[in-house]
């Protein structure tokens, strides 16, 4: 797998959600705070949890949180509940709601005070979301996203002039995009240990640099030479290739031997990530049909054509091919990046306990902290052939990939 010293991956799967990240209105803006009935000084020590209802009982709520451990909400019968719709900041239009009205699946705030145990919480507000607001609002938003975002790494920031050179796919290969912002465009950054966009901190275009991966949203210009943005998400992201050393599917961790730093790497895998496994056949065919294309200079074969051994609507555009159209791939059809997106995309999601030692993997990972690893968005086991091909260096997982497939809320 010489060939993978040399590999360079971009961010798979991106993970699906910048506009489709739903917060709740802050504290300051909702005006949240301890119930008239509750003491002052209750509402000082409170505690504020964001998740989603997995249980409901007679008086409570088992609340699996956006991070850390389930928590078990009492909610008394005297406490007022608020529903608001994804995106409303204002509690004054809010509607009253009864405990009743609550659902498995709905997003809510808690905030309370400390229960019987570490893991117990008596509400003194709730704000709820219904479950099909929230998909309503994702789903609204992937559209936009898609229809008018942009993807692709950045080549040059001009932060004096708000401008950001974006190199993005195109038809026939990549072309420069420039990214305009204003005082009014919102800009955010990823966290360096985190896949979700909710962590991802406000941020300037001047902290944007070349060689990032940048998504934006707005309005272009006739020739689409411009985008004009209302949104700007970017991030640093590493890429690992390599062999496993160790897994720990408790921990839910796995060292890898990283191919290019010659340094070991540990990978934790979080729920928004995306672990998938090619099969032989696929990973094979990838491979022969990177070989021939390296040989000709350009890819072969009908475009969205899909390898041998690809499940069964891996070569038709819409589908798998979402992610050949992303930006940072090669521009090559045929063998190249659009041949391995669009397989992945159409893999079964696989588990960390099914991935051996020794075995080769591909990932996207956050960039990641001096002690604590990094964090998966896209792994993809099963590679092998791929990295031991001639072309292997030019096989790259498309950023970005708004079409589905890795849940979550890491990225757009």
């Amino acid at each position: 797998m010489h060939s993978a010293k040399r590999a360079v991956f971009t961010l798979a799967a991106g993970v699906v959600v910048v506009a489709m990240s739903v917060t709740f209105p802050t504290q300051a803006q909702a005006g949240i705070g301890a119930e008239p009935q509750q003491p002052a000084a209750q509402s000082t020590a409170g505690r504020q949890v964001v998740g989603t209802i997995k249980a409901i009982r007679a008086n409570s709520i088992t609340l699996a949180p956006d991070t850390g451990a389930e928590v078990n909400v009492e909610v008394r019968a005297t406490l007022r509940i608020l529903r608001v719709a994804p995106g409303q900041t204002d509690l004054r239009t809010a509607a009253t709601i009864q405990f009743s009205d609550l659902q498995v699946g709905d997003r809510i705030l808690v905030r309370g005070t400390p229960g019987g145990d570490a893991q117990s919480l008596v509400a003194t507000s709730v704000i709820a979301m219904k479950l099909s607001d929230v998909e309503a609002k994702q789903e609204a938003d992937r559209q936009d996203w898609q229809r008018r975002g942009i993807a692709g790494l950045v080549s040059a920031v001009d932060s004096a002039a708000g401008i950001v050179t974006v190199s993005a796919a195109a038809p026939g290969g990549t072309r420069s995009i420039a990214v305009r912002a204003t005082k009014d465009t919102s800009v955010r950054r990823y966290a360096p240990d985190s896949v979700r966009f909710d962590d991802a901190t406000p941020s300037a275009v001047a902290q944007i640099k070349a060689g990032d991966q940048i998504r934006a949203r707005g309005t272009r210009n006739a020739d689409g030479s411009e985008l004009a943005a209302e949104e700007i998400v970017a991030g640093t992201f590493r890429n690992i290739a390599g062999t496993i050393d160790t897994v720990d599917a408790a921990a839910n961790t796995l060292t890898v031997n990283d191919l290019i730093s010659k340094k070991p790497v540990l990978v934790k895998i979080s729920a928004q990530s995306q672990v998938t496994k090619l099969t032989p056949e696929a990973a094979q065919g990838i491979a022969a049909r990177s070989r021939v294309a390296g040989a000709a200079g350009a890819g072969t074969g009908a475009p969205g054509e899909a390898p041998a051994g690809a499940p069964a609507g891996a070569g038709r555009r819409g589908g798998a091919g979402r992610g050949a159209g992303a930006a940072g791939g090669t521009g090559r059809g045929g063998g190249g990046q659009g041949d391995l997106q669009q397989v992945v995309s159409q893999m079964p999601p696989a588990t960390l306990a099914s991935l051996q030692k020794g075995e080769a993997v591909m990932i996207v990972s956050t960039e990641g902290t001096a002690t604590g690893g990094v964090t998966a968005i896209m792994l993809v086991a099963g590679v092998e052939p791929i990295l031991a091909s001639p072309a292997g260096a030019e096989q790259t997982l498309a950023p970005w990939d708004l079409g589905g497939g890795a849940g979550g809320d890491a990225g757009p």
